[in-house]
C-alpha cells in the first residue's frame, strides 16, 4: 500500500529509498538451509557476474550518495569487507563500487549505539519512520539499502521503500526468508526488467496504491 507521505514525496521530488537485494526464483532473499550456494555471486572474491551486469551495478552505486544500514549488518563486517576490496582493486573499474561504498555517507538505524566507530557513518537513534523521512528530505542523490531481510521487511511495513531492485538468481531454495508479510498483499508496478548472460534477471518495481485482497477497497 502506498502511504500518503510517500505519494507527497514523489510529488515534490524528494530523494528515494531503494532496496537492492539478491533473490531466488521462488522469492527468498535468504535460504533456510545454511551453506546453500544459490547466488551466482555471494560477494566473495570470485565475481562471476557478466561484464554488462557489473557495469550496471557500478552505475547504480554511482547514482546514490547515502547507504542505509542496520546495526547487525555493519557490525558483522559489511563496511570492513568492502573497504578491503577497494584497497585490493584500486585500479579495476569493475570494483569502483567498493570505493563508492567507502566514500558515501552511511547511516545506521539503531538505538543501541551512541556513536559510530566507522568513518563517514552516523548513528540515527530515533524512530525508523522519522529518521528515514528526514534523510529523504535532505538534498542529494538517492538512498540505498541492501538488507538484511528483517530490516528491509520493517522498512516495507512502514511504507518507506520507493523502489525495489531484485537481482533474481537462477535458483530455487525451497524455503527461507522473504520481505513481504502483509497478508492483504502488496501491489507493485514494474519499472523495468533486464536479463543478463550470467543468468540473473534484475527486476525493478515501485509500490503503487491498491489492495490485492478482494475484500478490501482499492486505495
Amino acid at each position: 500500500m502506498v502511504h500518503d507521505g510517500m505519494r507527497m514525496q514523489w510529488e515534490i521530488g524528494m530523494r528515494k529509498l531503494i532496496v537492492q537485494m539478491q533473490m531466488s526464483v521462488d522469492g527468498y532473499v535468504s535460504a533456510a538451509r545454511s551453506g546453500l550456494a544459490w547466488q551466482v555471486w555471494n560477494w566473495g572474491d570470485d565475481w562471476t557476474w557478466d561484464e554488462r551486469l557489473k557495469d550496471e551495478f557500478n552505475r547504480i552505486l554511482a547514482s546514490v550518495d547515502c547507504i542505509l544500514l542496520s546495526r547487525p549488518m555493519i557490525q558483522e563486517g559489511y563496511l570492513d569487507h568492502w573497504t578491503r576490496i577497494a584497497q585490493r582493486f584500486p585500479s579495476d573499474p569493475h570494483y569502483a563500487f567498493a570505493q563508492r561504498i567507502v566514500d558515501v555517507s552511511k547511516v545506521v538505524l539503531t538505538d543501541k549505539l551512541q556513536s559510530s566507530p566507522w568513518e563517514r557513518t552516523t548513528i540515527a537513534g530515533g524512530g525508523m519512520v522519522s529518521e528515514v523521512q528526514a534523510l529523504k528530505q535532505q538534498p542529494g542523490g538517492n538512498i540505498i539499502t541492501f538488507g538484511g531481510a528483517g530490516f528491509v521487511s520493517a522498512l516495507v511495513a512502514a511504507g518507506l521503500v520507493d523502489e525495489f531492485q531484485f537481482f533474481v538468481n537462477p535458483a530455487v531454495v525451497g524455503e527461507g526468508k522473504g520481505l513481504f508479510h502483509d497478508t492483504h498483499g502488496t501491489r507493485l508496478r514494474l519499472i523495468r526488467s533486464d536479463a543478463y548472460e550470467c543468468g540473473i534477471v534484475v527486476n525493478r518495481y515501485a509500490p503503487v496504491a491498491g489492495a490485492i485482497d478482494a475484500s478490501l477497497p482499492r486505495q
